[in-house]
């Protein structure tokens, strides 16, 4: 039986404007800059102020103040009620998340990587257009590392789908060992295995004036790596000692050939890698140390000076003036009115969500600041204390999403380098002496251990447990390979050398 009901419920929902000042927080200075060019190209009423003496010695408490009383003068609710009236065109849509760019979108005027790579096309020996288009197929086609993962039946089945085109993967087989040619040496290959024999073909047929004894451990590192490449990947150097009849010194130099090699082709290419240009870390703090006391700074880019155009306020006051005086204004004039109107409302909300942003920053910065002042002063990691997003949270009466969205993706440059916000936050543990430790501290003595340990018999998880707890760090086997996991290093097995 079908029935009605009156129910209520609270719900929260982020307006657009809060959806966009959540995004600004999080935007790194390179992505901050793109963003504000982005709105003084499209928002008129905004702009960037220009350095007069005045303003450089204004206090920007008081040009806040300042802008306020000038906003006020076409803040009317009579004028605004009566430019409602009529609903024309000039009212415009407020702009959401997806109007922008993500962060990170945008790409620098350089050469890509796959770009670098078509551009060697041309000196090939394709027999005709098909071949350079699968080619073409096959170069865009490559992972972030150089790596083809897609077989070339499916890239067949693309050419087919996407150009109409009837080809074999035999013939993408062929034209792909062409382009196994292109620089750098290793490109294009379907595994590791494959990426290494690549280059060591690449050295041995461009090796004629290399030394005899050279030569000679390219051809032994080309065997290992063709018929030996488990052998090899296991580090089973004693059993390929054996299959091959080579002595300790002559299984080095050739491992040595190999460890020469780039396992990601796609990095041999300075200043690209898989087609995105790499991207330079621009700090967003500074933090320096003067007469033994610790100052903190916002870079200058990440505080512009911003402003809504006088001219534009003027217009908006003549109108209301216009308005005022004869009682009514035409629909030409209320459309421009209300369009002036709009984007000074926008820019002042953009002017004070930049503002909000900075004073937010420089807020957790300083609360990091204070958290790990014994770091900041010396510069040694075991200082570091144990620190979350909680702690900061609860110091700046912020939410812990709003601590997070500013540590992820800044940076503060201090006297002992750069580094990423996130290092400083750390879970954290008791030790032996009583004493609570950060697991960055625990990390680091990991590493300083596997970093000294006899590589021909590298420890296994249970002796780096035993070598933690002699150090005081009393912690169990499993979360011994999670550190040395995060830590990048591979178990004992693979760390063992000759």
């Amino acid at each position: 039986m079908l029935g009605q009901s009156l129910k209520l419920k609270l719900s929260q929902t982020a307006s657009p404007r809060q959806i966009q000042l959540m995004q600004l927080m999080q935007l790194p200075v390179m992505e901050l800059e793109q963003r504000i060019k982005e709105e003084l190209e499209s928002n008129p009423t905004l702009e960037e102020a220009r350095p007069l003496e005045s303003d450089v010695a204004e206090p920007q408490e008081e040009r806040a103040h300042d802008g306020e009383e000038r906003n006020a003068e076409y803040d009317d609710d009579y004028f605004q009620q009566y430019l409602e009236d009529d609903p024309g065109s000039y009212q415009t849509g407020s702009r959401l998340d997806e109007d922008y760019a993500a962060p990170g979108s945008y790409t620098a005027d350089e050469t890509t990587f796959f770009e670098h790579l078509e551009e060697q096309l041309s000196s090939l020996d394709f027999r005709g257009p098909l071949e350079q288009l699968i080619a073409r197929q096959i170069i865009g086609n490559l992972d972030d590392d150089g790596y083809l993962q897609r077989s070339p039946s499916a890239i067949a089945d693309d050419l087919l789908i996407n150009h109409h085109l009837d080809v074999t993967p035999q013939q993408v087989r062929k034209v792909l060992a062409t382009v196994q040619t292109l620089e750098p040496p290793g490109i294009a290959a379907r595994d590791l295995r494959e990426c290494l024999l690549l280059q060591l073909n690449n050295k041995v047929d461009n090796g004629a004036e290399l030394e005899d004894m050279r030569f000679a451990d390219l051809i032994l590192a080309q065997t290992i790596i063709r018929d030996h490449f488990e052998l090899f990947s296991k580090k089973h150097y004693d059993r390929l000692r054996e299959k091959l009849e080579v002595d300790e010194d002559e299984l080095r130099d050739a491992l040595g050939e190999i460890l020469r090699l780039n396992p990601k082709p796609a990095s041999g290419l300075s200043g690209v890698a898989g087609g995105r240009v790499a991207r330079t870390i621009v700090p967003d703090f500074l933090v320096t140390t003067e007469d033994g006391q610790l100052k903190l700074q916002l870079t200058a880019r990440n505080a512009p000076d911003l402003r809504v155009n006088d001219h534009y306020q003027q217009l908006l006051a003549d109108y209301r003036r216009k308005q005022k005086a004869a009682g009514k204004l035409s629909i030409a004039q209320k459309q421009a009115a209300g369009f002036i109107r709009q984007n000074i409302e926008s820019a002042t909300w953009f002017i004070e969500a930049i503002q909000q942003r900075q004073q937010t920053l420089f807020s957790v910065m300083h609360a990091i600041l204070r958290y790990q002042e014994a770091y900041f002063r010396s510069g040694d990691p075991k200082d570091l204390r144990p620190m979350i997003l909680k702690d900061i949270g609860e110091m700046t009466e912020l939410d812990i999403s709003t601590v997070s969205r500013v540590a992820n993706s800044k940076f503060v440059q201090t006297d002992f380098g750069t580094h990423s916000l996130r290092d400083f936050f750390s879970e954290g543990m008791t030790n032996q002496s009583g004493e609570e430790v950060s697991t960055t501290q625990i990390k680091n003595v990991l590493r300083d251990i596997i970093a000294q340990e006899n590589k021909r018999k590298p420890y296994a998880d249970d002796k780096l447990q035993a070598a933690l707890a002699e150090a005081g760090y009393d912690i169990a086997r499993r979360t011994v390979a999670k550190y040395r996991e995060q830590l990048g290093l591979p178990v004992a097995r693979l760390r063992k050398e000759l």
